[in-house]
């Protein structure tokens, strides 16, 4: 089956999404000077990390949904 266009350039921006991220989720934002703060229990820096990694998995499963796969069929029907 083939997926919309709308599908196709839903799914590139998800992956596009990805890296931009795993970006967001390296600390170099903070000062090093600055005080740590807890936020859901855990430095606000590793919250923001792991919620960036969050993302990222529910991205790329939506991006996966998104994913035309073949299972063979079509190309072992062709062969004959």
């Amino acid at each position: 089956m083939r997926r919309s266009r709308f599908g196709r350039c839903l799914r590139r921006a998800l992956l596009l999404l990805i890296p931009i991220l795993y970006a967001g989720s390296i600390p170099w934002y903070r000062d090093p000077d600055s005080e740590v703060s807890l936020w859901l229990g855990l430095p606000d820096w590793v919250a923001a990390a792991m919620l960036c990694y969050l993302a990222v998995a529910i991205l790329n499963a939506l991006a996966w949904l998104l994913t035309d796969v073949s299972d063979g069929a079509e190309d072992e029907a062709r062969r004959r």
